[in-house]
């Protein structure tokens, strides 16, 4: 497993070890959660953009296969960032730094050196978010309209692979992801609306979501709830709901509706 922050890389790494499966891990400082090592069989610590030695770590240990899982902080391309010289060749490469870009290339690399990438919910299917409303609460007719008008918009935001997620209210865009994430977009779109804000989340038009899944959690529900927001909508079948039960009771609590639609006429 090549694991970045967030819970994701230790719930894989308990599902792996229950099917006796050997976890191997490269993980990244500053990152990854460091009790990841006592869930694993094998952890080796690399600096974010040192592909070579992630490439050197899984090859010396036959490893054929592999998943990414877990958060990379964005913001952290501009800071930490220490490429060795295959990391260096790959960023060369790049006529654009988005996320999918990337994460294609690498994964493309990986291939090279006789090293598969597989879908990262393999083992954890039950995390990806059920078709229809989670909620005692469901969207209003205003509210509706918000989430057509925004899947349109969030849709065409992953078209540019800019970001996955827009906040909305009374059919006009308050603020769109980009390299601060999806709690920092709710903060700034929920200060705008003052209240009601209806947050879409989706996945990009071309993503591949073998490793790049959008995610939602009890988090997400914290952060709307700071802002007075409304709705959160996600995407059935293509997000991960982290403490799914837990969010739903935080939503019923704060009157906030959750729904997870195959597209955005539903």
């Amino acid at each position: 497993m090549i694991a970045g922050g967030g819970q994701f890389p230790l719930l894989i790494a308990e599902a792996a070890k229950k099917e006796g499966m050997r976890v191997i891990v490269v993980a990244h400082l500053d990152e990854t959660d460091p009790k990841l090592s006592d869930r694993v069989d094998e952890i080796v610590w690399i600096k974010l953009g040192q592909l070579g030695q992630l490439i050197k770590a899984f090859k010396t240990r036959g490893v054929t296969e592999a998943l990414m899982a877990g958060t990379i902080t964005k913001k952290r391309m501009f800071e930490n960032i220490r490429p060795d010289l295959k990391g260096l060749t790959i960023m060369s490469k790049l006529a654009f730094f988005h996320d999918d870009d990337i994460l294609r290339a690498v994964a493309k690399e990986l291939a090279r050196e006789g090293i598969s990438i597989i879908g990262s919910t393999q083992f954890l299917p039950e995390l990806i978010a059920p078709e229809g409303c989670l909620t005692a609460r469901r969207p209003n007719k205003a509210e509706k309209e918000d989430i057509r008008f925004g899947w349109k918009m969030a849709k065409a935001l992953g078209q540019l692979d800019i970001g996955q997620c827009v906040v909305v209210r009374k059919k006009t865009v308050l603020a769109v992801e980009a390299i601060d994430g999806t709690d920092a977009t709710i903060l700034r779109g929920g200060k705008l609306a003052q209240e009601k804000a209806v947050v879409v989340k989706v996945s990009k038009p071309r993503q591949d979501l073998r490793f790049d899944v959008p995610c939602v959690g009890l988090e997400t529900i914290r952060t709307l709830s700071r802002v007075n927001g409304a709705v959160l909508a996600v995407e059935a079948g293509n997000t991960l709901m982290f403490d799914k039960a837990e969010m739903i009771t935080e939503a019923d609590m704060r009157h906030i509706a959750i729904v997870s639609l195959r597209a955005a006429s539903e």
